[in-house]
């Protein structure tokens, strides 16, 4: 029996404006799509998703089934992580990249480096204030902005000196000036990178404009033909300025541990501390000491993992290549940024191309538009099939592309070279 009164007004749900602040997920269509392909039984190639498709040594997966059956590791742990990882963290800046941090105070584990950033827009940003970030952009570098009720402006990154110029008139004109930074080298989508020099720029901007710098480093581990992507905590005064966000979801093949850190100045570690206090109890213990087995054990097989993203990022290129693509391979990172050839982008829009590849030629990527205007014209692919299937992505994007373009042709449309055999 209904006890609705009749007369009342239909009750409506209100959320609050921070989560109607969000525009629809851009990829929706695309992985919605995938999702029913392969509901349906239907062999797609996912080059969408930079989601590892190794497994992390097997050191660090036996510490981890040795440390779930010690049932001291199954209670709360502290949510800053142990000091053993923390220690180890530490010990890796050191050993790579020449920086000294105090694991008490300038380090903390995170759920997966996103949390730990997403968290850290809470701690320091609010109404009225403003970021500015890369462009294209990985989406949460805005929307965690955006959940945090701050103001973002986006800055293109392909030129670094331009880049840097533009950082410095956004702060000689904008009132009041940006109150942080957000830095991710190498760049998720574009695979942009830069040496060191640019970051002693960026705290010299930092101290002359008085903004807080956020570093993205995800792809620190994932690097190629020898280029060693540094840390922005390795620039004199960088640690007075700013923080730094490392994972081990990529080089260590740990995507799903969600093990992630923050280092750097210690106010600002301190403020995500008190953050995460009010939303989490911290890592499962376990984890945290498989971490440490990885940290200290594998620095070899992150290595090799290395070469594996460069013998899978040559097969792609190189096929792409030769279907006529302008590509530039990239130096770092799980994915390569493509130009779509320019007649398919004068016909359609990023998305509605990406959809074209994956309903008519199986293979999924991620739409440039998605990651902002910046983006559009260009497509993400990641690395994380083997060379084969890379290869057979290419083939079936050049029968795709083959068949559409006599499609067109036969509409009466002008002639498109579509590549070669």
């Amino acid at each position: 029996m209904s006890t609705t009164d009749p007369h009342s007004p239909p009750f409506k749900i209100q959320v609050a404006e921070r989560v109607t602040r969000l525009p629809p997920y851009l990829f929706g269509r695309i992985n919605g799509m995938l999702y029913n392909k392969r509901r349906a039984g239907e062999d797609v190639i996912d080059l969408g998703m930079g989601n590892p498709s190794d497994p992390p040594p097997e050191i660090v997966i036996e510490k981890l089934a040795e440390a779930a059956r010690d049932i001291d590791n199954h209670g709360y742990s502290k949510n800053i992580g142990i000091s053993n990882l923390r220690r180890e963290v530490a010990g890796k800046y050191f050993r790579k990249y020449g920086v000294r941090l105090d694991p008490e105070s300038e380090v903390l584990v995170c759920l997966g480096s996103k949390e730990g950033f997403s968290h850290m827009c809470l701690a320091l940003m609010g109404p009225g204030d403003t970021a500015i970030v890369p462009a294209p952009y990985f989406p949460i570098h805005v929307y965690a902005i955006a959940l945090a009720s701050a103001n973002v402006i986006a800055l293109e990154v392909a030129n670094s000196d331009q880049y840097l110029s533009n950082i410095a008139y956004t702060c000689e004109h904008l009132y009041p000036r940006p109150k942080l930074l957000v830095l991710n080298y190498p760049h998720n989508p574009s695979s942009v990178v830069v040496e060191q020099a640019f970051f002693d720029e960026v705290v010299k901007l930092a101290k002359r404009y008085g903004f807080m710098v956020l570093s993205d480093f995800a792809y620190a581990d994932v690097a190629f033909d020898g280029y060693q992507p540094p840390s922005f905590l390795a620039s004199k005064g960088a640690i007075d300025v700013g923080v730094e966000f490392t994972t081990m979801s990529k080089g260590y093949n740990m995507a799903g541990w969600r093990v992630g850190f923050c280092s750097g100045n210690a106010e600002m570690v301190k403020a995500l501390a008190t953050i995460k206090g009010y939303y989490d109890y911290g890592m499962f213990q376990a984890i945290q000491i498989a971490a440490i087995v990885a940290l200290r054990h594998t620095d070899t097989n992150v290595e090799e993992q290395s070469q594996v993203y460069q013998s899978r990022r040559d097969a792609l290129c190189e096929g792409l290549s030769r279907l006529g693509w302008n590509i530039t391979p990239p130096k770092a990172g799980m994915f390569v940024w493509a130009p779509i050839p320019e007649l398919w982008r004068l016909r359609m829009s990023t998305m509605d191309f990406g959809m074209m590849l994956l309903e008519t030629g199986n293979v999924a990527v991620s739409p440039g538009s998605g990651f902002g205007p910046a983006g559009e014209g260009f497509l993400r692919m990641s690395l994380v099939e083997n060379e084969s299937r890379l290869r057979q992505a290419v083939r079936q994007i050049k029968n795709c592309l083959r068949d559409a373009e006599a499609a067109y042709q036969a509409s009466g449309a002008p002639q498109a070279v579509v590549g070669r055999s």
